[in-house]
């Protein structure tokens, strides 16, 4: 099957909706199908961006994330299925154009996301939402939500409502053979000046205003009530971005630098490692904008529970592999680090194996592969 994948980000920009496509493309392709990524080119120099299966087209404008790309009216009719990872501004709606003029060939449509800004672009997406998108969302065969829980609270929720068999549920998946459980690496623990016995909290995420939802304020002030109840930890944050140094100055303020590592950004290479340094993964944000938390299931993939906040999408991923607390509230986070870090050590080695089996059983992108596989399929046979 010739399967065209079209997203606003792709590899080497970081991105969750761009990083999902990425291997689940690559797990089309080792299941035998042709898979070509669609993506804007944002830069002149493109030798960063030369990959296989990628095919980067020239934005006619371009602002941020939103690119019009209407060369996909053209290019589009070669292939069997067309799968739109939505949002992408400016080319969804070269998308829904080409589905009018082509109704036999198939349309997927992933909704990642709400848009979120603030200001003018806040107003932008709220027209956009509410007069364009659903006659996008309305023109594919199928479409998918990683979490129905998320679908619910979301602007497409009108969409889901009155037409809920078009619909289905996949998650985002995990790369299992790159996270994976393993021992603490000495040489690591000694370059951060940690130790290997004492329980380590870790937060992967944004540090931009962009990802000013992340919560790590209110994971910094879990800290230190537990610090005050003489709960043994320290934490690893990983992360980078423009309020970077302002967290780094609340954790001053609250007295934890000796117990709290900022290391900034960590290459894709070392971040399993990170991951494998942890006893506890939180996910501490604090509102709706947080849809899904992949980092959830690199840590489950590493053999590490987590606490995370009640959140459409974030808590039906958290509960299978950990707890909920409810967001903002740095005392409850607290209390519930606290309880696992005073858990024995059997029931710890029975979290651990439990949310790896989570991983393999239900979130590996060859079992996403393999259901999108079952669901294009079905798709070009009604054809």
């Amino acid at each position: 099957m010739k399967i065209a994948q079209i997203v606003c980000t792709f590899p080497p920009y970081y991105g969750g909706m761009g990083n999902s496509v990425y291997e689940l493309s690559k797990g089309l392709i080792d299941l035998g199908h042709d898979v070509e990524v669609i993506t804007p080119q944002y830069q002149k120099d493109t030798d960063s961006e030369k990959m296989e299966y990628v095919r980067r087209l020239d934005p006619r404008f371009s602002y941020g994330n939103a690119a019009v790309l209407p060369q996909v009216k053209s290019i589009l009719s070669g292939y069997d299925l067309v799968h739109l990872h939505y949002p992408f501004f400016g080319t969804a709606g070269m998308v829904y154009r080409f589905k009018k003029d082509n109704p036999k060939i198939p349309l997927v449509i992933t909704y990642h996301m709400d848009p979120r800004g603030s200001g003018w672009k806040g107003l932008l997406f709220q027209m956009y939402a509410k007069y364009y998108m659903p006659r996008v969302l309305r023109s594919a065969d199928l479409l998918v939500s990683a979490s129905f829980d998320y679908l619910l609270q979301s602007g497409a929720e009108k969409i889901y409502k009155e037409n809920k068999e078009k619909w289905i549920e996949i998650p985002f998946g995990v790369d299992i053979h790159r996270f994976f459980p393993g021992e603490k690496e000495s040489a690591l623990l000694d370059e951060l000046g940690l130790q290997r016995d004492i329980p380590t909290v870790l937060f992967v995420g944004g540090m931009d205003r962009a990802h000013y939802f992340k919560g790590i304020p209110v994971l910094l002030r879990a800290l230190s009530l537990l610090k005050k109840k003489r709960v043994p930890f320290q934490a690893i944050f990983v992360g980078d971005g423009d309020m970077k140094g302002e967290y780094e100055r609340v954790c001053g303020a609250l007295f934890l630098k000796t117990w709290v590592r900022f290391v900034g950004k960590v290459s894709a290479e070392q971040l399993p490692s990170y991951y494998r340094l942890a006893d506890l993964f939180v996910l501490p944000s604090i509102d709706i904008s947080e849809a899904f938390g992949m980092v959830l299931l690199e840590s489950f993939a590493s053999g590490v529970p987590v606490v995370a906040s009640d959140l459409p999408g974030v808590r039906s991923i958290a509960n299978q592999g950990g707890v909920v607390v409810p967001a903002a509230h740095e005392l409850e986070l607290a209390s519930a680090i606290a309880d696992y870090f005073q858990e024995n050590i059997t029931t710890k080695g029975l979290w651990a194996r439990r949310v790896r089996e989570l991983a393999e059983d239900k979130f590996s992108w060859e079992h996403i592969a393999g259901r999108f596989q079952q669901e294009y399929e079905k798709l070009v046979r009604k054809v």
